[in-house]
């Protein structure tokens, strides 16, 4: 059995918390985090990180590193939804997130940049993301990490805000942009954090071009699948891989744009 993966000391350097910062961002919504994503979502979050859950556990992994990790609702999902499941590590560079994470029994939590990972190369199985990609400053290294921390054939699943269907789009984006924010603010949040995520989904590719982002970056068998209008689109990619996935099932169809993913019916 190969040895478990473990986080090398982290000094002050690793984790940087400077005023306007991400982790500072989110440190001030943390005690309010879970209520407000079940309300401002209508509990449609669950059934998203369920999809996730429900891809990961086709792939079996004994070691599992999530991303971003935030309060650890999907790591929390994860551990109990995956069977044989040896090793789940959260990372996130908010500390009072993470503390929200801790009193929900999860013990595996490092306070780490996504972009320089304490994990030696192919640490993990499978690596997951959910709604932190969009917040990462520099896509194209969190991808590199990704593959560098996963062993080869190991697989990434992002979970993020994309763009939805054009009839949906007006009224979804009026909604993050000026009544997100008032309810927040109504429950005790800052507006300017749900201002920033308002803006964060609004400049964030849609789901093919995180596809071929994702693609150039160097995952193969690259797929994807839009959830609820395209609200949110769910990536699944290979550490390593090369060109495209060999068979589809009558459920899937090839981008006719001359790309290797595979884009799933909804």
């Amino acid at each position: 059995m190969a040895p478990s993966p473990q986080p090398r000391p982290l000094s002050v350097e690793d984790c940087p918390k400077t005023a306007g910062s991400m982790g500072e961002l989110f440190d001030s919504v943390a005690q309010h985090y879970d209520f407000l994503n079940h309300l401002l979502s209508l509990g449609t979050d669950w059934w998203w990180r369920e999809r996730v859950a429900a891809s990961v556990r086709r792939r079996g992994p004994q070691r599992l590193l999530d991303l971003a990790t935030g309060s650890g609702d999907l790591l929390r999902l994860l551990e109990r939804r995956i069977p044989g499941l040896e090793e789940a590590w959260g990372v996130d560079v908010s500390p009072s997130m993470l503390a929200v994470a801790r009193g929900k029994g999860l013990c595996r939590l490092l306070q780490a940049d996504a972009l320089a990972l304490p994990f030696p190369d192919g640490s993990f199985d499978v690596v997951t993301v959910a709604f932190g990609l969009r917040n990462f400053p520099e896509r194209g290294r969190a991808f590199a990490e990704m593959q560098r921390i996963l062993r080869p054939g190991g697989a990434a699943f992002i979970l993020e805000f994309s763009r939805p269907w054009a009839w949906l789009a007006p009224a979804y984006f009026f909604y993050l942009r000026s009544i997100l924010p008032e309810i927040a603010h109504l429950f005790g949040a800052p507006r300017e954090a749900y201002r920033y995520l308002a803006s964060s989904i609004a400049a964030f590719p849609g789901a093919e071009e995180l596809a071929e982002e994702m693609e150039r970056a160097g995952f193969g068998s690259v797929r994807f699948q839009r959830l609820t209008g395209g609200v949110v689109a769910l990536h699944e990619a290979e550490a390593g891989g090369v060109g495209a996935v060999p068979e589809q099932s009558d459920q899937s169809r090839r981008s006719s744009s001359g790309t290797n993913f595979v884009r799933e019916a909804e």
